[in-house]
């Protein structure tokens, strides 16, 4: 299992209780499952593994680069092999594969993929009062229904002036000379997620956007107009009604994964 926590600095820190597993990535069937090449295992060549990010991924996920894997916490679950393989009847609280691809080296660089991260530090950091402008509230909702969506926080502080404020968390990892770009595919939801953000202000609440990137060598932050030109329209009008837009670096090993500094948001 892997543990949330601050170091001493105050920073979120995402802790993994046992070593990752170096693999080559080799191809991706699908959005959610990877073929990869466990180092030192000849007879687990060509294992089938859980991609935790639906993104496109097309700047990481190279055949030949070296990726990191999180074994299963289902002890039962075994590696399939790619090729000539059965499947066998399992239950449906056990998983298809034995392991999730959870970092990349990207050129020296360590990019987290885990799409779920970053929703965690974001939490763990407003329990520790990491960010700044939200160390008013004292109460957080996670998965917090508004309109048409779930958003992932709510916060409330018990001074009546101070209205509530809704956050949602957005995980990047492409990075372009850089830039940080979200998303590296277009996203219906992310844009309806603007649109209720700022239909959140204009009800009299406060609205954010967090875009954590999980990688450290990002020096800004835009909307990926060339990819989904609606969400950075969406995100724009957003900003321009008064949500307001975050974006904190990642600072990524293959023992832990912290929140590391906030870089500027370009539109």
């Amino acid at each position: 299992m892997n543990k949330i926590m601050s170091n001493h600095g105050g920073n979120p820190l995402f802790v993994r209780d046992g070593p990752l597993i170096e693999a080559t990535f080799l191809d991706r069937p699908n959005r959610f499952l990877a073929i990869v090449r466990v180092k030192g295992e000849d007879d687990l060549s060509n294992v089938q593994v859980h991609v935790a990010d639906p993104g496109r991924l097309e700047e990481l996920l190279v055949p030949g680069r070296k990726v990191y894997l999180l074994p299963a916490q289902n002890g039962g679950s075994r590696p399939r092999k790619a090729k000539g393989a059965k499947r066998k009847r399992r239950s449906e609280h056990q998983r298809k594969t034995a392991y999730t691809l959870v970092l990349v080296d990207y050129e020296g660089t360590l990019v987290s993929i885990d799409s779920r991260v970053p929703n965690e530090l974001v939490y763990d950091g407003l329990k520790k009062g990491f960010f700044p402008e939200f160390r008013a509230y004292d109460s957080i909702k996670r998965e917090a229904g508004f309109g048409e969506s779930r958003l992932d926080f709510r916060l409330s502080a018990n001074s009546d002036n101070l209205p509530d404020c809704l956050i949602e968390v957005k995980s990047v990892s492409l990075a372009r000379d850089g830039q940080a770009l979200f998303p590296d595919a277009p996203t219906i939801r992310g844009a309806r997620h603007m649109r209720e953000l700022r239909e959140a202000v204009s009800d009299g609440l406060k609205a954010s956007v967090v875009f954590v990137i999980q990688r450290e060598d990002a020096k800004s932050f835009s909307p990926n107009d060339a990819i989904d030109p609606k969400f950075g329209s969406a995100l724009r009008e957003a900003a321009k009604s008064g949500v307001d837009v975050w974006a904190y670096t990642c600072r990524v090993s293959k023992e832990s994964i912290a929140l590391n500094r906030q870089v500027p948001v370009v539109l």
